[in-house]
């Protein structure tokens, strides 16, 4: 996942010769080096940490005039040479030669002419392999060249849908159709627009201008073999313009014309998962124009799309936008906001399109081109999160994003507002070293260990400091490819160059150096997962190979000590299977009934308090999430569609910190949402007949991605996007603004649903100091009450009178909140935004409503802002309608209207007329609506708005 920061920078182009076209005509990212071929010359410029132009090719204008403008280009695997077809249908090859100066020196190789030039003739892009390039044209062929500049032959599709629906009209017509009619319409409407080409995968996609989408399968060779080039399936979209492959995740991302991303599922025969667009944030076609331009990040966990008339946004496969060059005016609003064409200081980034859309090799930064633009190139900084996937480990302190040159932590501050703080690296250490490549926070949250392509280094986040190697020369042996915290010990997945195999090295958080290496660790294969829960460590190899580690500390931890690790194999396993290769594995900690403090450091035994994993999460690239039992070796499948997810059970080792969420087993998220999973209620926790019970209250805005947990704060922490304008810089600065959102509520309620009413009053205690705890029990109640009337409705609408055994659910949650000093300020909050026909079935539970008003009138407002406040407050609720709160508030509200009267106003007598709108509140508009209520009905604006209308 990316989300973008800082200022957008420009790399500046040579100008041309005044080209007919204002366009890039290639842009692509490779190896370190960014290539940019324009209608007139070729520049290629670095892409590592300094952005330096390394050499460019100018045609001449002989050349120009006699053989046109370049219109395409393609760059071999290996960046050794460049392919330009011109105008005149002229194919030249390019290569380049490195200098001394590490300087790139670019020449002709060979120049060949198509055998179609003569014919007036469209081309699409290329696509290439090691050995040889493809095209499509208009006729609906595809035509094969060599690297050697060869035209080798061309080809054509067969069986196009097209033909199947001609044939089919005209024996409906009762007419016959000849083959050459059918071939002239099949390549007069069915030009290729665009190719595009997967190796790993053996795909090739093609594009036509006005028809749908051919899947074609191609050979182990490459494609050379085009006979082997087989359509497999079309898929059904009508109006695509440019498509783009994740191979890794599966997925083909198909652009429309009606500004519409479509997402489809390869492992799946190309079923349709999702759509994505930005008409739920306002935007519609005629804003933003048709989809150019599709690019996926090296991760293949977001993707970034540009627009042709206005705009750039980056979206992760479960559809959260992740960032928007469009400013935006709030999700679901019914207008775009209005442009102004003279706005020169505040610049809004891609206005006038997007032609093209690159990521760099690490998926640090994005370059764009603008629409009819060719001189300069747009690029956005991005920070990627640690979300644990892979060999890197999990932290539930802090959460981390982290860029090519900085971290940026995410934490509380004092008034309990989270902030990010930018860390910069050491110049010392990342200028031989750049960029970031992992970054592993430790448990505690007080050190932090980042690797870059070579070494390590720490930092305190006490005291402030960074811990480097003293020797370079131990700091560039390592090649870290993972990091993981085993308590005050940092694991570095080493790969040695020397020996060429993989490696584990122990270092102690308080030395970097050779001579305090704790343990070294030779394994068998590649790890392609980790994870550390107490003193074992899981790794998992290529295909499905599990060995379980104990690490044991003999000797005191510490720079007066000699400590050394002892680490033994406890548990091996190998396991076929025909499912996707992993992503992440997580071990489950197995449950242990809750001790005090004393009873665990001095009654438990040794093999209790080290007990061997026996269960662990599995996520796959394909985004199937399982449990896997490794006492047996069996795998149950769980659900698809899971993006990152948390074990959250047994997290908690420090005594003086809480756990909120104990009670759940882990979290999901994907498409789908956040998903809550509990343990079942069961003898055996993970029995899965019982162990899926998914919470579909907690909701997470599109716009904001979760980043973690704070276990002790019961909160998920995500990150969203903010733009902020300066008059002295032509582009906003993206800054990422974390957001946090509390699931104290159903935690709360799931005990409630199982009558553990003591752990959930515990569990309330434990929160009551927390920010937003009256905010939770408000939104617990009115979860728990809207669920009540609909299943009255549910029973009024079968003729079921419901047998009344034990207290409901509704009741449970009121005498919960009944003993915290908010209850009554939380039952007349959910009284305000609900229906009040349905107030009885709540204050039955709750308490009569004279509880509520006899509360006020013991306690009368004292200040006159406050009456006035009650007064309208009770006329928006319509107390004043009901007796019993009529005569129980009186003293409360006349006074009140005595106040207004006394200031001069024009109110007179008990009646204060005000416009009310009824808005039905639910679980799908509470979290947006409720907020806005509070502000409107207690403010004094309000009251001075309400006072107005009545003058």
């Amino acid at each position: 996942m990316s989300i973008a920061y800082g200022w957008p920078q420009v790399i500046p182009l040579e100008p041309g010769l005044c080209p007919t076209s204002q366009r890039i005509v290639f842009l692509r990212v490779s190896n370190g080096l960014l290539l940019v071929v324009s209608p007139f010359h070729l520049e290629l410029w670095s892409s590592s940490q300094h952005r330096v132009r390394l050499g460019k090719f100018l045609r001449d204008p002989d050349s120009v005039q006699k053989d046109g403008e370049n219109v395409e280009a393609i760059w071999s695997p290996d960046n050794s040479r460049v392919a330009v077809m011109f105008t005149g249908k002229q194919l030249i090859l390019g290569g380049k030669q490195s200098s001394g100066l590490f300087l790139a020196t670019i020449s002709i190789a060979a120049v060949e002419k198509a055998p179609y030039s003569e014919k007036r003739l469209t081309i699409s892009n290329f696509v290439c392999d090691n050995d040889n390039i493809l095209l499509g044209l208009s006729t609906g062929a595809m035509s094969l060249i060599s690297w050697k500049g060869e035209f080798l032959h061309m080809f054509e599709l067969h069986s196009h849908p097209l033909v199947n629906t001609e044939l089919h009209l005209s024996l409906d017509n009762g007419s016959s159709l000849s083959e050459d009619s059918t071939q002239h319409r099949l390549k007069s409407n069915y030009a290729i627009h665009q190719l595009e080409l997967s190796i790993p995968l053996r795909l090739l996609v093609v594009l036509y201008y006005d028809g749908p989408v051919a899947l074609c399968s191609i050979s182990k060779k490459g494609l050379k073999l085009t006979s082997s080039i087989q359509t497999e399936r079309w898929l059904g979209s009508s109006d695509a313009v440019c498509a783009s492959i994740a191979s890794d995740q599966q997925i083909l991302a198909i652009g429309c014309r009606r500004g519409v991303v479509e997402l489809y599922d390869l492992s799946k025969s190309g079923s349709l998962l999702r759509n994505v667009s930005l008409y739920d944030w306002g935007y519609s076609v005629e804003d933003t124009g048709s989809v150019s331009c599709i690019s996926w990040a090296p991760d293949n966990a977001s993707f970034a799309v540009g627009w042709k008339c206005r705009g750039l946004t980056v979206w992760s496969t479960s559809g959260c936008r992740l960032m928007s060059t469009i400013r935006q005016i709030g999700i679901s609003s019914a207008t775009s906001p209005i442009v102004k064409s003279n706005q020169d200081c505040k610049y809004e980034p891609m206005m006038g399109g997007a032609s093209s859309v690159q990521w760099d090799d690490y998926g640090y930064r994005i370059y764009a081109i603008e629409q009819r633009t060719s001189d300069r190139v747009i690029a956005f900084s991005f920070g990627k999160c640690c979300l644990n996937r892979g060999i890197a480990g999990t932290t539930y302190a802090r959460q981390v994003i982290y860029g090519e040159d900085r971290v940026l932590l995410v934490q509380p501050e004092d008034t309990d507002e989270l902030k990010i703080l930018h860390l910069n690296i050491p110049v010392s250490y990342i200028s031989q070293n750049w960029p970031i490549l992992h970054v592993a926070v430790s448990k505690d949250g007080m050190y932090l260990a980042v690797a870059g392509l070579r070494g390590l280094i720490l930092y305190d986040m006490k005291y402030k400091k960074w811990r480097l190697f003293g020797d370079i020369t131990q700091e560039q042996k390592i090649q870290c490819k993972g990091l993981l915290w085993l308590g005050k010990i940092v694991v570095v997945c080493n790969y040695n160059d020397s020996s060429s195999l993989y490696e584990l090295l122990f270092y102690p958080r308080y030395h970097l150096d050779q001579s305090s290496m704790l343990c070294r660790k030779t394994l068998p294969g590649k790890p392609i997962a980790m994870d550390v829960c107490q003193d074992y460590i899981l790794i998992t190899y290529h295909p499905f190979d599990v060995h379980i580690f104990h690490a044991k500390v003999i000797g005191e931890l510490s720079p007066s000590g000699n400590p050394v690790l002892e680490l033994h194999k406890v548990r091996e396993l190998s396991i076929m299977t025909a499912k996707k290769h992993l992503a992440a594995m997580r071990i489950i900690p197995d449950p242990s009934p809750r001790e005090s403090t004393a009873t665990k450091k001095n009654s438990l035994p040794a093999s209790f308090m080290y007990r061997q994993p026996t269960r662990c999460l599995i996520l796959r690239a394909s985004g199937e999430l399982s449990l896997l039992d490794m006492d047996d070796g069996s795998e149950h499948d769980l659900t698809d569609s899971v993006e990152l997810f948390w074990v959250t059970c047994g997290q908690t080792e420090d005594e003086d910190k809480s756990n909120l969420i104990e009670e759940v087993s882990w979290l999901d998220y994907g498409h789908r949402g956040m998903q809550v999973w509990y343990p079942s209620p069961g003898v055996d926790p993970f029995e899965q007949e019982d162990f899926l019970q998914l919470d579909p209250e907690l909701e997470f805005d599109r716009e904001v991605y979760p980043l973690g947990l704070l276990p002790n704060a019961g909160v998920v922490v995500g990150v969203t996007q903010r733009m902020s304008f300066s008059a002295c810089t032509e582009f906003p600065c993206f800054e990422p603004t974390p957001q946090a959102q509390t699931i104290l509520h159903c935690l709360l309620r799931h005990l409630l649903q199982r009558d553990k009413s003591e752990e959930a009053l515990s569990l309330a205690h434990l929160s009551a100091e927390k920010p937003h705890f009256s905010h939770c029990l408000e939104w617990l109640l009115f979860t728990v009450f809207d669920a009540e009337i609909s299943r009255q409705n549910v029973s009024k609408n079968q003729s079921l009178v419901p047998k009344k055994t034990n207290p409901s659910l509704l009741e449970q949650t009121c005498s919960l909140i009944r003993n915290f000093p908010e209850y009554l300020d939380v039952v007349v909050s959910v009284a305000r935004k609900t229906d009040g026909r349905h107030w009885a079935d709540l204050f039955s539970a709750a308490g009569r409503s004279t509880d509520a008003a006899a509360a006020v009138v013991v306690k009368p407002p004292s200040s006159l802002l406050q009456r006035r406040r009650l007064l309208l407050r009770c006329r928006l609720l319509n107390f004043l309608r009901c007796p019993f709160c009529a005569l129980s508030m009186a003293d409360a509200v006349l006074p009140a209207v005595a106040d207004v009267q006394g200031t001069g106003s024009n109110l007179k007598g008990e009646n204060v007329p005000v416009h009310v709108t009824s808005i039905r509140l639910n679980k799908d508009n509470y979290l947006s609506w409720s907020a806005a209520l509070e502000i409107g009905i207690t403010s004094r604006g309000y009251w001075r708005e309400a006072c107005a209308r009545e003058e």
